[in-house]
């Protein structure tokens, strides 16, 4: 008695159905913002020590860090449009603050720390008010009038003769400050004028840092100066460029891949009618695997979006199985060719899909957003092109392709290929055998790292090498990390970490470090200065004594008897939320964050004193203080990496155990399983030998693409599987699945091409893989069955 088939829903009810969820996917797209920056390749669950870093890299100060140059032209045609470039981003407001060297831009906040002197200057202490303390400072402010600091000096001798704002001024002063001249900033040779500034736009918000490049390539436009040229660098052009960049090149692989694979499929079927519906599942799988990704994410990565493209060379797979395998028997009524497919070819294309989808689900679990995303797009997008296939493809094409094109000669080609393959059965183990000794010894194999990820041009990362050696700027190599449940306890813990550095600047292991405490101490220390200030009669009498005999009269100091006694008075505390909005509020918020559960963090960069910091001088430094932590951002990165593969092989290790389990559940022989798997096995061994060979490091990415050669190959073994029980269907499987592989491969050679690091290595990776996938699948498939021509 034969099994009954299954009923076939109305064609309306399906095509309905099918473009309904068409269009909400669509919907869902065209509300979804895309984003470029690395932060997806970061973990959400960092350890301690990694949170500031990663909230750094995401939105902190390095994210919104400009640096700009202008070359060209007379040195005084430089410092010219420096200035007024300058003057015009910080007219703009686009930007917290705008740096080039030029003193005007730094009058407000000059103005606000003569303010609050006797609160920020740490030489404030009751000792400096007494008559010795007086007579030193007045000295040795009058010994700097002859200097170049003189012209500063003088104007304010007299209402602060100890010199409070000079410290002040100094302290802000970085210990690898950029060349001045003619005012202005330049570069070490002299022949660029250099400006930095910080973007108020997050650096995450790559439409408001698009708005604001273009907001200064304006300006420079502006200055009407052709002999000059605009350069730029920072993370906001590498996130901005890197979007453009992304998206032009996948937009660019998506239209040559598929003409490619239409030309493929025009050779396959000979019908456009065809070749349409066989991109149905792609186009309905890429789609709803955007949107999928946009509704889980809030945004959609640019690598996952170029992924994407690697869908094509998968999803095609099914359109072709079903339009090759759902013929109409001889005699049978029109119609009814989708029923045998749905015997025959549906249960091992589910069997493939659900063990692609043991792979990819893998990444879910991943505490790398940017695993996470492509997991869930691959799951999406795979589940929605193999239900595309198995409901709307036998509407449109019940009977599968009418055209043959070249179908029957590569069948038959293939079917000869098949036949000889198996002899090569001990050449090919042996070559896995030398593949894996291979790759064992090649122990720096897995050794590329995060930088790998990125679309950055060399070129591009060279001018902002330059650009940071002129400024100043650095990469942020080294800081201490400070911590508290609160503001004010982490600024006295910051306070504490200060006073531990400082040795070491004394010692020559620091050239210096920066902290926000000199712009904003802790209440604690802001009321101990205040103390320090005497009343006017005892500061009246301790100055008549510190200037007895000396140049400068106490009675020429009467402005400073009186601001300090204003001072006193008004006791005047600075705190976080006070300084909102001040001039100040920039320097205060790069290093001072509150992060969202509520505690703070205080960073204070550090400028080793030669060319490597001895991180261990400093954390023993600072080894006393309560959440105090030393990074090197190279070192933490690189240990972020490898903490980012061993999870990615962790998980495909995961991925590739759960295909093989499914197999075995649904095969019941071992046999048969050692013959669907090994194949696998060598493909994943001969890719990767084939790298270690050429000395070519793997990375992330690779990892992935070996995922997905074991997805993708998984249906072709499992086809020749199928091959045991349906002998007569020999012809016409192969050559579906000789045109699925092909597709696959010219997908990912294609891709293999890409200018962009993350698409190009999945792409090296599945091209060779996929292909070995299928020929050793046909090389160990059974013996069994293997007889006529169809």
């Amino acid at each position: 008695m034969t099994r009954a088939l299954p009923r076939f829903p109305g064609r309306r009810t399906v095509l309905a159905a099918w473009l309904l969820l068409l269009l909400a996917a669509l919907l869902q797209l065209l509300r979804t913002p895309f984003a470029a920056d690395l932060s997806a390749f970061l973990p959400d669950r960092p350890e301690p020590r990694q949170q500031v870093l990663i909230e750094q890299l995401k939105s902190g100060l390095p994210s919104r860090l400009l640096l700009v140059g202008l070359e060209g032209g007379t040195a005084a045609e430089r410092a010219d449009a420096s200035r007024r470039l300058a003057q015009a981003l910080r007219a703009g407001g686009r930007f917290e603050q705008v740096s080039n060297g030029d003193t005007d831009g730094w009058r407000e906040l000059g103005s606000w720390l003569f303010e609050r002197r006797y609160t920020l200057s740490p030489a404030v202490t009751p000792a400096r008010f007494t008559p010795e303390g007086l007579r030193d400072a007045i000295d040795e402010s009058l010994s700097l009038l002859g200097t170049p600091a003189g012209q500063a000096i003088k104007p304010l001798l007299e209402r602060d003769p100890t010199g409070e704002t000079q410290r002040l001024a100094e302290a802000m002063i970085p210990p690898d400050a950029p060349r001045s001249e003619d005012g202005v900033w330049t570069s070490r040779d002299g022949r660029r004028a250099v400006l930095l500034a910080t973007t108020r736009a997050e650096g995450a918000d790559l439409d408001a840092q698009a708005a604001t490049l273009a907001a200064v390539r304006s300006a420079f436009a502006a200055l009407q100066a052709p002999a000059l040229r605009l350069q730029l660098s920072g993370t906001p052009v590498f996130s901005v460029d890197s979007r453009s960049r992304i998206e032009y090149e996948v937009h660019l692989l998506a239209a040559v891949g598929l003409v490619l694979v239409v030309g493929l499929l025009g050779l396959a079927f000979a019908s456009p009618r065809a070749i349409l519906i066989a991109m149905l599942p792609v186009g309905t799988g890429v789609l709803a695997g955007i949107a999928v990704v946009g509704a889980v994410f809030g945004n959609v990565h640019g690598f996952t979006l170029g992924f994407g493209i690697t869908l094509i060379g998968e999803a095609v797979d099914y359109a072709i199985y079903y339009l090759i395998q759902a013929r109409r028997a001889p005699g049978e009524p029109a119609g009814r060719g989708w029923r045998a497919w749905l015997r025959t070819g549906w249960p091992t294309l589910r069997l493939g899909l659900w063990t692609s989808l043991c792979g990819f689900a893998a990444l879910l679990f991943s505490a790398f957003p940017g695993l996470v995303q492509l997991g869930v797009f691959s799951v999406a997008g795979l589940v929605a092109a193999a239900l595309t296939t198995r409901w709307v493809l036998p509407v449109l094409a019940p009977d599968g392709s009418p055209g043959l094109g070249l179908r029957r000669p590569l069948g038959a080609a293939a079917r000869r290929l098949v036949a000889w393959l198996p002899r090569a059965r001990w050449a090919l183990l042996l070559l896995g055998v030398a593949a894996l000794v291979l790759s064992v010894q090649r122990r720096d194999l897995w050794q590329t790292d995060l930088a790998s990820l990125s679309p950055v041009p060399r070129e591009a990362l060279a001018l902002d090498a330059s650009l940071r050696a002129d400024l100043g700027a650095g990469d942020g190599g080294a800081l201490v990390v400070v911590q508290g449940p609160d503001a004010q306890t982490t600024l006295q813990r910051a306070e504490q970490a200060a006073a531990r550095l400082e040795p070491l600047i004394d010692g020559r292991t620091l050239a210096g470090f920066n902290v926000v405490t000199r712009l904003l101490p802790s209440e604690a220390t802001q009321r101990a200065r205040l103390a320090s200030l005497p009343p006017p009669e005892a500061l009246r009498g301790a100055l008549a004594e510190a200037t007895a005999g000396g140049p400068l009269r106490a009675e020429r100091l009467a402005p400073f008897l009186a601001e300090v006694d204003a001072a006193r008075r008004a006791a005047r505390i600075e705190t976080p939320d006070s300084v909102r909005g001040t001039p100040v509020a920039p320097l205060v918020d790069a290093l001072l964050q509150r992060h969202p559960d509520g505690h703070w963090a205080a960073l204070l960069p550090l400028t080793p004193a030669g060319e490597r910091l001895d991180l261990a001088a400093v954390e023993r430094a600072i080894a006393d203080l309560p959440s105090a932590q030393a990074l090197e951002i190279g070192d933490e990165l690189a240990r972020l990496y490898q903490r980012y593969l061993a999870e990615a092989r962790h998980q495909a290790l995961l991925g590739a155990l759960g295909v093989v389990l499914l197999i075995a559940a649904w095969l019941r022989s071992l046999r048969r399983l050692v013959g669907v798997c090994l194949p696998l096995a060598l493909s994943v061994l001969l890719t990767v030998g084939g790298f270690a060979a050429l000395g070519v490091p793997l990375g992330i990415l690779h990892l992935v693409g070996l995922l997905l050669v074991v997805a993708v190959g998984s249906n072709y073994a499992l086809f020749f599987d199928l091959l045991r029980e349906s002998p007569d269907a020999d012809d016409d499987t192969l050559a579906s699945l000789v045109l699925a592989n092909v597709a696959t491969v010219i997908t990912f050679a294609l891709v293999a091409c890409s200018q962009i690091p993350v698409l190009a290595a999945i792409g090296r990776v599945v091209a060779p893989g996929a292909l070995l996938a299928l020929l050793l699948s046909a090389a160990f498939a059974p013996r069994q069955g293997r007889g006529k021509a169809g």
